[in-house]
């Protein structure tokens, strides 16, 4: 094959490629100024977070009593700067079509929003050392909570959903569900921001859990590997299309106990001290204090 045929094949498929109906629902048009959200800087900002968190366990290992006031102060300048950066980033990303779309406007709203999340972070940690001390009493092999920190997937699976849900809370788009999507990755567990959690909550092993967006847990709440707190069915609107919105998730009252590869679809509620033995299909309401269990 010549260099001519060459060039018109790769000028061919440029046109292709190029062409408004190839591009339809896959096309983001940046204006200047105006950059997707970055990976690389979520991942930062998660690294700082958790080392804001759990001081001497992530980022970090020199830090002590003498240094840990000016340690935190560092990381939660730089993680203001660029929280705010990746959240101006989001907004932007939402409202890029939007005539009324004010850059300078958007970075004050994105400034606010990220010093409005690093006040939650005293709360943030007071609530995952709940989750530490729930993995730690309630697993016969860990021999101390820095061995939790450290090791557990969910505590890291955790302090990603905690920050994601309350920037959902804030209202910013887009960021939440990467923030998710990046502890998804890193170790097996979806847990959507939109979730509530309560305190002491926890997740053995932890590889395959999913927890839906409308998904309420209470506390005291311990999950297995492979459960599914999922959605039944998707109710359709006049088009064909799924409903957004509408509470489609269980509902885990405090002190649930949930065995490994059990689901549990549709907004059904089990109820305050339930148990739910392995793999099991749960689709209707059970009441407190009750027990379910496949029989061999």
């Amino acid at each position: 094959m010549s260099n001519t045929d060459f060039t018109h094949i790769l000028t061919r498929t440029v046109d292709e490629l190029s062409e408004a109906k190839s591009l339809e629902g896959l096309f983001h048009q940046h204006r200047d100024g105006t950059p997707l959200p970055s990976g690389k800087a979520l991942k930062e900002i998660i690294g700082l977070a958790r080392s804001i968190l759990f001081p001497g366990y992530f980022g970090k290992s020199s830090v002590n009593t003498r240094t840990i006031r000016y340690h935190i102060g560092v990381n939660i300048e730089r993680m203001h700067k660029l929280l705010t950066d990746q959240i101006m980033a989001g907004l932007c990303f939402s409202c890029h079509d939007s005539e009324d779309f004010d850059p300078n406007e958007c970075r004050d709203k994105a400034c606010d929003i990220s010093a409005r999340l690093i006040e939650k972070i005293p709360e943030i940690r007071r609530t995952l050392a709940t989750d530490v001390e729930a993995a730690y009493n309630g697993d016969p092999a860990a021999e101390s909570h820095g061995e939790v920190i450290s090791c557990y997937p969910a505590i890291k699976a955790l302090a990603n959903h905690r920050i994601a849900h309350e920037l959902l809370l804030l209202g910013v788009p887009l960021i939440p569900r990467i923030i998710s999507e990046m502890a998804h990755s890193e170790t097996g567990i979806d847990i959507h921001p939109g979730a509530s959690i309560g305190h002491h909550f926890t997740i053995d092993h932890g590889t395959g859990v999913v927890i839906g967006a409308t998904c309420i847990i209470g506390n005291h709440v311990k999950l297995y590997q492979g459960v599914t707190l999922g959605a039944k069915s998707f109710p359709l609107d006049n088009n064909g299309n799924p409903i957004k919105g509408i509470p489609r998730h269980p509902i885990l009252e405090d002190n649930v106990i949930v065995y490994s590869n059990a689901t549990i679809l549709g907004r059904i509620t089990i109820g305050r001290g339930s148990v739910v033995g392995a793999n099991l299909w749960v689709t209707e309401d059970m009441k407190p204090e009750s027990k379910v269990v496949k029989k061999v």
